[in-house]
């Protein structure tokens, strides 16, 4: 069963998947990126596709109850490590700590 949170910060990620690396983003997102960022204590809430605009392709809402689980996760080496890995499949990556906010964040 997964854990409830109060959420008040979001971690959110922007980022444009590079065309030939999409099979490979997807694999990594999903079995290593998500679970990892987990373990540190933050969580998905959302992830948004851009169908249409200015925009990059991608924006992915991780949620945490404090600012102090999510100082604490962004300087360990997991982090570190996910973010490089994260970097080889995406361009344009973006991140920005805002407080939580039930609807679309930019």
């Amino acid at each position: 069963m997964g854990q409830f949170i109060r959420p008040r910060y979001n971690v959110v990620l922007t980022y444009d998947v590079m065309p030939e690396q999409e099979e490979e983003y997807y694999r990594f997102a999903l079995g290593e990126f998500v679970p990892g960022l987990q373990e540190l204590g933050l969580y998905l809430a959302r992830a948004w596709h851009t169908a249409y605009g200015d925009y990059p392709l991608r924006q992915s809402e991780f949620v945490a109850e404090d600012l102090a689980t999510i100082r604490k996760a962004l300087s360990s080496d997991v982090f570190r490590r996910l973010e490089d890995r994260l970097q080889e499949y995406v361009i344009n990556y973006d991140r920005k700590i805002v407080p939580f906010n039930e609807s679309f964040q930019l």
